[in-house]
């Protein structure tokens, strides 16, 4: 289990993985990494479909005591699927749906439509989550800060980009709504939990929230209205 507070918390959070190591049993990258949060790969220039790797529950990044579910949507035989942990080739020709049963970074392969994004189960202290889909602006959504085993934890607090927010009137939850632009953010959690009987200070690590374009009901449109002179 990782320890959950790590070093220097303010302001320059580091950026994390920077991907599979590069030894013979790496999988290749995924040349489209945007849209992270929505768990997929976007079309290539060429138009051609892309391998998903779904989370169930569906919270971004997922914890380990929540059992969660991976399932890799791809063309090709799912019998054909090839899982990495970690950045290292773990079941060649699996099924296309595993239970997690160890922290860690996962990938799948389908031979049709090539490599999914990564997804990191984490078994932090404590733990941000987002929801595991494409945020639009005008969206409700909800951030929730999670501690280990759901052990009980209290004044949590609220970081974006090393900016405290204070403390949120729903506790544990950050709910922001209606989505704007600039909600667009590295977030993170504090919070007071117990730790081998003792009261301890934990941080998470922090998520990125990326507010994509409008939501279809974010803004009404006006209709068109019929020049001086036009039939009705």
């Amino acid at each position: 289990m990782g320890t959950g507070m790590g070093q220097g918390w303010g302001l320059g959070w580091g950026q994390g993985d920077t991907g599979p190591r590069g030894d013979a049993t790496s999988p290749p990258r995924c040349p489209h990494p945007a849209l992270a949060l929505a768990g997929w790969c976007p079309l290539s220039p060429a138009g051609a479909q892309t391998t998903q790797l779904l989370v169930q529950p569906p919270w971004t990044p997922p914890v380990l005591w929540d059992r969660v579910t991976l399932t890799c949507q791809g063309s090709g035989t799912a019998a054909a699927t090839t899982w990495y942990k970690d950045g290292q080739r773990w079941w060649q020709k699996g099924p296309d749906r595993i239970v997690v049963t160890q922290s860690g970074t996962y990938q799948c392969d389908r031979p049709d439509t090539g490599l999914s994004p990564t997804v990191s189960v984490s078994n932090d202290w404590l733990v941000l989550q987002v929801p595991a889909r494409a945020l639009l602006e005008g969206d409700e959504v909800k951030l929730r800060c999670r501690s280990w085993q759901d052990k009980l934890v209290t004044e949590v607090q609220f970081y974006r980009d090393g900016n405290d927010l204070g403390r949120s009137p729903w506790g544990t939850e950050l709910f922001l709504s209606p989505l704007q632009l600039n909600n667009t953010g590295r977030y993170r959690c504090r919070g007071r939990m117990e730790d081998w009987m003792r009261q301890t200070l934990k941080v998470s690590e922090p998520v990125t929230v990326t507010v994509h374009g409008e939501h279809p009901t974010a803004a009404t449109p006006t209709p068109a209205q019929p020049l001086p002179g036009d039939s009705v």
